[in-house]
């Protein structure tokens, strides 16, 4: 993809300094570009089954260890999961499976850490408040509380964000025992 964006480039500025419009080379560069996804589509199959992944990956990155890794990856967690990639300074391929859900982003607060000595939040079997909007006063909060702290389980909250008089109230009531809670 490098080497074909960097031709075109290269080719289009020779027929712009050859008297070529610009504007028309752009609009047959975006026309081309599109029969070429199209005829890729049309002639791209899906790939299904982990042997046909292993073998796609394998080509893809030119290495067959990394093919069967990447097609273990996927076959472990569905169609539906999630597969990051990361560099770590160890040798050899690796694959770590996480249950459940992860987030980039940490708890809003460190009052709201479960385990103190690797600092980490972690829920067994919460209610989950999940919400688009920001999470600011009591009222946003109190009524889903109180059902909270009947049931004795603990409430993972999901917000935009997580401040105001609400955030100071959940550390509280975490941090007096009250309910176990964790705002990300």
């Amino acid at each position: 993809a490098t080497v074909l964006a960097q031709s075109l480039v290269h080719e289009g500025l020779k027929n712009v300094v050859a008297g070529s419009n610009p504007i028309a080379l752009r609009r047959g560069i975006e026309k081309a570009a599109e029969a070429i996804v199209k005829q890729l589509l049309a002639s791209a199959k899906d790939v299904e089954t982990k042997e046909q992944i292993a073998a796609t990956a394998t080509i893809s990155a030119a290495d067959p260890e990394v093919g069967e890794k990447i097609a273990e990856a996927l076959d472990k967690v569905g169609q539906d999961g999630v597969v990051t990639v990361e560099d770590n300074n160890k040798f050899g391929l690796d694959l770590d499976f996480t249950e459940g859900m992860r987030f980039d982003k940490g708890y809003i607060s460190p009052y709201f850490v479960t385990n103190a000595d690797d600092q980490t939040a972690v829920l067994e079997d919460p209610y989950i408040l999940l919400t688009s909007g920001k999470v600011s006063s009591q009222q946003d909060i109190v009524h889903i509380a109180e059902l909270v702290m009947k049931s004795g389980k603990p409430l993972l909250i999901i917000a935009e964000d997580v401040d105001g008089e609400a955030l100071p109230t959940l550390v509280l009531n975490k941090i007096r025992g009250t309910f176990n809670t964790v705002a990300v």
